[in-house]
C-alpha cells in the first residue's frame, strides 16, 4: 500500500470526468440517429469488490487511484471532500501523508495585517482546488464548470459504472457523424458530443508497485479511489450490518429456545 509517484504532470491539462461542456447534439443526430453507436463498448469493470453486502475496497487500487486523480484530473476537476490524511485509511503511512500534503500549498490564517499567504498543506487539510473560485474554473474551460468529483460515484444513476463507462466510451463518431469543433465523441454520452478530450494515456502514471499503467487500470484505479472519497465509511458500515444481522439470528434463535422452555407444559 504505497503512494507513487507521476512519470508525466502534463497529461493533467487533461482534466478527467464529465462535460467541461455542456452537452451538445451531434447536427441530425436529435434523438440518435446516425450518431448512435452501432455497439457500446463493454464496461470495464462488470463488478467492483465495494459493491455487495461483504463488500470492501482494494485499498492498494484506491491509492494508485489517488495518484491518477492528482497527476491527471486535479488540473480541472477539485475534490472539497477529502482530506489528506483520509488516505491513511487506504494503508498510507504518516511519513508518506505528509510527504503529499506538502506537495501543495493551502491559504493560511489571515495574519495581523489581514493578508492571506499560502503555506505548506498539512494532512489535515482538504485537498486544494485547482481554481480559487467557480467562475475562474468556467473561464477557464470554455464556459463550462468542471464538477466536483468528491460524491461523483453517488450523484449520478449509473454510479460506479459511470466513471468506467466515459472514460471508456472514447471512440470514432460513426459515418455521417458531424461532431461539432472542439467536441469528441463518447459512445456514453447524453447527445455524444463530449466537450472533455480523452484524459488518460498509456502511462501517464507510474506506479511504484510496478502495476502497468494501461487506460483500463488506471480506470479501475480511479474508480476505486472515488468509490472511497464518496464513501469512505463503507467498509465499516457493512461490517457492521453484517454483525447485526447475525447477532438477530443468534437473538431470534434464543428467543424461539426460551419460548419452547416457557411454555413446554402448555403445549
Amino acid at each position: 500500500m504505497r503512494i507513487t509517484k507521476s512519470l508525466s504532470r502534463a497529461m493533467a491539462a487533461a482534466g478527467f470526468l464529465l462535460a467541461s461542456g455542456t452537452a451538445a447534439m451531434a447536427a441530425g443526430d436529435a434523438g440518435g440517429g446516425v450518431c448512435a453507436p452501432k455497439s457500446m463498448p463493454a464496461h470495464t469493470e462488470p463488478h467492483w469488490s465495494f459493491q455487495g453486502v461483504f463488500g470492501h475496497y482494494d485499498h492498494d487500487a484506491a491509492l494508485r487511484g489517488f495518484e491518477v486523480y492528482r497527476n491527471v484530473c486535479a488540473a480541472c476537476h477539485s475534490l472539497k471532500l477529502f482530506a489528506f490524511r483520509n488516505l491513511a485509511e487506504l494503508g498510507a503511512t504518516e511519513d508518506e501523508i505528509k510527504g503529499v500534503a506538502a506537495l501543495y500549498e493551502v491559504p493560511d490564517q489571515p495574519d495581523d495585517e489581514g493578508e492571506v499567504k499560502p503555506r505548506p498543506a498539512r494532512p489535515a487539510d482538504r485537498f486544494p482546488s485547482p481554481f480559487p473560485n467557480e467562475k475562474a474554473a468556467a473561464a477557464a474551460n470554455g464556459g463550462a464548470l468542471p464538477p466536483d468529483l468528491s460524491l461523483i460515484l453517488k450523484s449520478r444513476a449509473a454510479l460506479e459504472n459511470h466513471v468506467s463507462n466515459i472514460l471508456g466510451g472514447y471512440m470514432a463518431p460513426p459515418a455521417g457523424c458531424d461532431i461539432p469543433e472542439g467536441k469528441f465523441y463518447n459512445a456514453y454520452f447524453p447527445g455524444y458530443a463530449f466537450g472533455m478530450a480523452p484524459p488518460l494515456t498509456e502511462g501517464a502514471v507510474e506506479y511504484n508497485d510496478g502495476t502497468p499503467a494501461t487506460v483500463a487500470q488506471m480506470t479501475k484505479d480511479l474508480t476505486q479511489f472515488l468509490a472511497f472519497v464518496a464513501e469512505p465509511t463503507l467498509e465499516e458500515r457493512k461490517q457492521m450490518g453484517v454483525k447485526v444481522v447475525f447477532f438477530l439470528i443468534i437473538l431470534t434463535v434464543l428467543l424461539f429456545l426460551v419460548k419452547r422452555q416457557v411454555w413446554r407444559k402448555v403445549h
